[in-house]
């Protein structure tokens, strides 16, 4: 549910993150310049949306030439359920992980890591993931190569796109 506090997102400030999208580092004058409106208001919009929690700004650097040699996905299943939470909130944790969702379907968790080699992954899954209480199951796939790693497409839930469906 919406926080009421919150003020919704128009044109302009989907129009500011498609900007801040192509170059998260790009100034307040650019995108001023490139949307043809005052510094100002770039300024003040995009305060707003750090503060409320819409954006924020992060470094993503090649997994790859920093050392992480290993990505992997892997699926959970907890049993008993109600060791759920818990489990994901351990999960979490780990260093490595750096996606973590509930799903449908024939698992609860899926997992997303960075391991330097084959060794730190099969460390991080056989002695750490097991010992997680309610850790029933696990199916590791580990990435062979990424055809696309992208942001969302903010066209896709911008106002003039819900008026279209």
């Amino acid at each position: 549910m919406a926080d009421p506090d919150q003020i919704p997102l128009d044109e302009l400030d989907f129009a500011i993150l498609t900007q801040l999208q192509d170059d998260g580092r790009k100034s307040y004058t650019d995108i001023a310049r490139a949307l043809r409106v005052s510094i100002g208001t770039v300024r003040n919009r995009i305060t707003r949306m750090v503060n409320d929690g819409t954006v924020r700004f992060i470094c993503r650097p090649d997994a790859y030439r920093v050392g992480f040699h290993t990505p992997a996905n892997i699926k959970v299943s907890i049993r008993p359920s109600h060791l759920l939470e818990e489990a994901a909130m351990q999960i979490a944790a780990f260093p490595e992980v750096y996606y973590l969702a509930l799903v449908a379907g024939e698992f609860d968790l899926d997992i997303d890591v960075m391991c330097r080699n084959q060794a730190h992954l099969t460390s991080l899954v056989t002695e750490r993931l097991h010992r997680v209480p309610g850790v029933y199951a696990t199916v590791t796939s580990v990435i062979l190569r990424v055809y696309k790693l992208s942001l969302p497409d903010l066209s896709l839930v911008s106002s003039e796109a819900g008026a279209e469906e």
